[in-house]
């Protein structure tokens, strides 16, 4: 078994949080420093470490962490405009938690999806 998250820890309700949806497969609630106005976390309540880890058996949980982006960017009022959504993996791409999360942003210009280099 994984070892324990902060993330698996506010899936058990060990850890306060804005909880804004929970089911069996995830959870989804307020991060605590936004990025934007929405800024959403939504894991699966399984601990899953990266993206790179996951197996055919976590796609419906996934798949729900989608469908539960869809109706919180609709209740938060952002869906007409437009939202990101943000799985980061591992060192390099920056993930914190151990624990795989898909980050919901939106509310304003979400701006670039990276900074361009120059090459020449």
């Amino acid at each position: 078994m994984a070892e324990e998250t902060l993330f698996s820890k506010i899936v058990k309700k060990e850890i306060p949080s804005d909880m804004l949806y929970q089911d069996d497969l995830v959870t989804a609630f307020r991060d605590i420093s936004p990025a934007l106005p929405t800024h959403i976390l939504i894991v699966p309540n399984k601990i899953i470490p990266t993206a790179d880890d996951v197996e055919a058996d976590d796609e419906p949980a996934l798949g729900r962490m989608i469908t539960v982006a869809k109706k919180l960017a609709r209740e938060a009022g952002i869906a007409n405009d437009g939202y990101r959504l943000i799985i980061n993996c591992k060192e390099h791409g920056r993930q914190e938690v151990p624990h795989i999360h898909m980050h919901l942003l939106g509310g304003a210009d979400v701006g670039p999806m990276l900074n361009r280099k120059k090459t020449s």
